[in-house]
């Protein structure tokens, strides 16, 4: 998918939402582990319930691979059921010495048809140009994530007092541009979400940690918004498991429709 097509997609919906399907067979409703493929039968629930809403659908790899050969089928027919105008992320944080990390962008962008994969920077530019090589993909590059350990290394200073995320930032500008090459950021760090737009002022972002651990959707789009929004806004197990009961489509649908509302708002303040 190309950039223009994520822009009409955003403005058409008036929403910025990516759903993570982190499907877990410990936590979807009883009721579906009778079903052959429950994995995929909450996935399409899901999806039905929340299309209208969504411009993306963020699967994370971890949860389908871990069931084996189950999992990856449960993973392929949840993909072919995504509406194929909703922008795909498969967040599997690969990245390795560029042969491998040459496969791994011909089996999730070849094989599976992703529109996206999160990618880790560590090993440098020859373990992400492969990623870059496929026409209307995208790599979402870690840069300043949410979790607790992110300030183990990426807050890290070199000798100029740059911290080790904006050194990422800005080295990785020279291997792609805003139309193949987006930004993991974290929503719990609203003035930081600040820091990274200065950096890379026109591309888009995909922000995790709205919801469940805290971050402002506010904040997010005040420090982050574009002229064409630049903001994947992503949120799991605020909507997916909104209910563990019959009614979790249904619950599902009203905390995307929320945050969609939400979202609608952010967009006429900042956008217009």
């Amino acid at each position: 998918m190309n950039k223009a097509d994520l822009i009409a997609q955003i403005k058409q919906k008036s929403s910025f939402l990516c759903v993570g399907l982190d499907t877990d067979l410990e936590k979807i409703p009883a009721h579906l582990l009778e079903l052959e493929d429950p994995i995929f039968e909450f996935n399409k629930a899901i999806i039905d319930a929340t299309a209208e809403f969504a411009v993306a659908y963020k699967p994370n790899i971890a949860f389908y691979e871990a069931l084996g050969p189950k999992g990856w089928a449960s993973l392929k027919k949840t993909l072919d059921y995504i509406p194929k105008e909703i922008f795909t992320i498969a967040d599997a944080k690969r990245g390795d010495i560029g042969n491998t990390s040459k496969l791994y962008a011909k089996a999730f962008f070849e094989q599976m048809d992703f529109d996206s994969i999160t990618v880790a920077p560590y090993m440098g530019r020859d373990s992400v140009e492969p990623f870059l090589e496929f026409e209307d993909k995208w790599v979402i590059l870690l840069a300043l994530t949410s979790n607790v350990g992110s300030q183990d290394f990426q807050l890290l200073t070199d000798k100029n007092e740059t911290p080790l995320f904006k050194n990422v930032l800005r080295t990785s500008q020279n291997w792609g541009n805003e139309d193949n090459l987006m930004y993991v950021v974290g929503a719990t760090r609203g003035e930081k979400i600040g820091e990274v737009r200065k950096e890379v002022p026109d591309h888009f972002f995909l922000v995790p940690g709205v919801g469940a651990q805290g971050g402002s959707l506010e904040e997010v789009a005040e420090y982050g918004m574009t002229k064409d929004c630049g903001l994947l806004v992503n949120s799991s197990r605020g909507i997916i498991y909104a209910s563990n009961g019959k009614d979790f489509a249904e619950k599902a649908q009203k905390a995307a429709r929320s945050l969609q509302k939400e979202m609608a708002a952010l967009i006429e303040k900042y956008m217009g």
